[in-house]
């Protein structure tokens, strides 16, 4: 039966419902506080959020991890804006300009040799394209045919007419493939190499073009699969280079003169001289040294023209038969002393093949250069010594290390890797290296559907490293001129040991070339390599220069070192982006992809890149 009076369970329980609502108010009552901004935690946040510029971004699919990247820094200045230079400039070549290099000695060609304008005397605008300036012709075409528009000059087809070299046909230039020492053509003279030169199995991959006029060599070495670096001085046929880049073909501004051609040791596979008229004989034959040094031992060198045949020609070079004859005797005595052995001689051509090593030869000379480190070039004298080969244990070795056969040599270990010469690189690191490029450039090619196509020609590489990003970019529609900065880590050997050529330079300075003959540069780590050595707005106007109108870029570099870039080049006349890397927006370092607009020179100052942009 049941009591009449309450538990004491039912008389805790309004006690119970009391204290829950009581706290139920309080936690109410003290989130609205902390709400309001003035908890201690909160006050920390919303002052990070009053000092944060939160910006909303419409364009967030460019592509997956690669978002568009703006970087805010408090109070930043103005962008200068750039004018263009006048149009006297359009062909503007800061290290090799005629009024400049007339105050220099003509001895050695001294005159023509690299010599930039002191810092007080640099241009600060952009080097304009010539009115009418086209796109050039993509490759095989443009092997052939150049617009007159982007290279205005006749004198060589008046100069050159009888020789084949170029013609004027309505508003292109032809290109026959004729050379002075070739008038059959390119490919027969080629031809005639091939039978002495194992030019077709891969064996010879690299070559060196001493004095190449417009390139005809190398323009036609390219379908054989061999890659020529081309050199002539900037003279009075006025833009032999322009016309070479111009038709797609590898070539700088140089000169054999006083310095070191900017290559390392044991650089090319062949070298030649086709009439290119340097004195092989004077100077203690320094000139021919100087290509026994970049010469891979068991290389070869081509010399056609004089004094080779010269009985035939010595009336029609208006010299006496003696002096001729003395010449090339004493060519041949250079080569012997070399360690250069003759294999052919028949009508204008002869050749010689370098031997494999010093074991393999006698040499009767003791003047062999005493320097170890014979890649060291850049402003470097030239010298009248012997540059001594790799040392070797047994006769039928290659000093210097055996290459296999192109292509396979392109990712092979080099030898300069092998042997343990290239400081911190092992033959994993190279393997990584190569693998870590093959993915870079599948994500560059997903940016910019162009690279690897024959829109982008003539590609160059800032700072190339171990040549991954070029050997990654390999085939028959472009070529990569893989710079290695002076200040750098000393890798062009091993570029070369893989079948892909190169040049030293200090990117303070200019390049040598002319304005508008690259259609994609490539540049990782440059600015932070060079900031603290001179002005980053230096180092792009010198590839805004250097660039075709409608040329792409792609700057990989620390995010803060890219903004840097980004405020410069927002004054350049390029369309920017500034994206994530490809491993995601963690990753300190970013990309800037650009690409330079279309616009051209005018009378006067002015440009016509409003009236004519495209």
């Amino acid at each position: 039966m049941g009591s009449k009076h309450n538990s004491p369970g039912n008389r805790t329980r309004p006690l119970s419902i009391f204290v829950i609502l009581g706290l139920c108010c309080f936690f109410y009552l003290l989130g609205a506080w902390q709400k309001s901004g003035f908890g201690k935690g909160d006050s920390v946040a919303l002052e990070i959020t009053k000092q944060t510029d939160c910006n909303i971004f419409t364009n967030l699919n460019f592509e997956a991890h690669h978002n568009v990247v703006e970087i805010i820094q408090p109070s930043a200045p103005k962008v200068t804006v750039f004018k263009p230079c006048d149009v006297k400039y359009r062909d503007y070549t800061p290290c090799q300009e005629q009024d400049r290099a007339m105050k220099f000695p003509r001895e050695n060609m001294i005159y023509r040799e690299r010599h930039c304008p002191p810092e007080e005397e640099k241009l600060h605008c952009l080097i304009p394209a010539p009115k009418g300036y086209l796109t050039p012709f993509p490759w095989p075409k443009g092997r052939d045919y150049v617009h007159y528009a982007n290279v205005p000059y006749k004198s060589l087809t008046v100069e050159k007419a009888v020789q084949n070299w170029v013609q004027f046909q309505g508003d292109v230039f032809k290109f026959p493939g004729g050379g002075t020492m070739f008038p059959q053509g390119a490919d027969a003279y080629i031809d005639e190499l091939a039978s002495v030169i194992p030019i077709a199995d891969g064996s010879v991959r690299t070559a060196l073009d001493t004095g190449c006029g417009v390139a005809s060599w190398g323009a036609y070495l390219l379908k054989r699969n061999v890659l020529a670096m081309s050199f002539a001085p900037r003279d009075n046929h006025e833009a032999q280079v322009q016309f070479a880049l111009e038709r797609g073909v590898p070539a700088i501004i140089g000169v054999l003169g006083s310095i070191r051609l900017p290559y390392p040791s044991r650089a090319f596979d062949m070298a030649q001289c086709s009439r290119c008229l340097i004195p092989w004989a004077s100077n203690d034959g320094m000139y021919l040294k100087e290509v026994d040094r970049v010469l891979r031992p068991g290389g070869y060198w081509v010399l056609s023209g004089p004094p080779i045949n010269w009985k035939t020609y010595y009336k029609t070079w208006k010299r006496s038969k003696e002096d001729v004859k003395a010449e090339q005797r004493k060519i041949e005595e250079l080569a012997e002393l070399l360690c250069w052995e003759k294999k052919y001689e028949k009508g204008d051509i002869a050749i010689w093949r370098k031997k494999a090593n010093a074991k393999s030869c006698q040499r009767k000379s003791e003047n062999i250069c005493e320097s170890k480190d014979a890649d060291d070039a850049w402003y470097k004298k030239m010298d009248t010594c012997i540059t001594p080969f790799p040392e070797v244990t047994g006769k039928d070795e290659v000093a210097g290390g055996e290459l296999r056969k192109f292509p396979a040599r392109l990712f092979a270990v080099p030898p300069r890797i092998a042997k343990g010469s290239i400081q911190g690189v092992t033959a994993e690191s190279y393997q990584e290296d190569n693998k870590l490029w093959k993915k870079r450039l599948t994500v560059y090619k997903r940016i910019n559907r162009l690279i690897g196509t024959t829109r982008y020609r003539n590609v160059m590489d800032m700072n190339a490293g171990l040549g991954g990003f070029a050997a990654a970019l390999e085939s028959r529609k472009s070529w990569v001129i893989n710079v290695v900065p002076t200040i750098a880590k000393d890798t062009l050997g091993v570029i070369y040991e893989r079948g892909l050529i190169g040049i030293y330079h200090d990117w303070c300075e200019g390049f040598s070339t002319y304005p508008r003959t690259y259609d994609l540069i490539h540049a990782s780590g440059v600015f932070s390599l060079y900031q603290n050595s001179c002005q980053l707005e230096d180092i792009l106007l010198e590839m805004d220069r250097i660039l075709r109108p409608e040329g792409a870029l792609i700057l990989r570099d620390e995010v803060d070192v890219l903004n840097k870039v980004k405020k410069i080049a927002g004054g350049m006349r390029w369309n920017i982006k500034l994206m994530d890397h490809e491993d995601g927006p963690l990753v300190p370092e970013k990309l800037l992809v650009a690409v330079k607009q279309y616009w051209v020179g005018s009378s006067g100052n002015s440009t016509s890149g409003d009236e004519e942009s495209r």
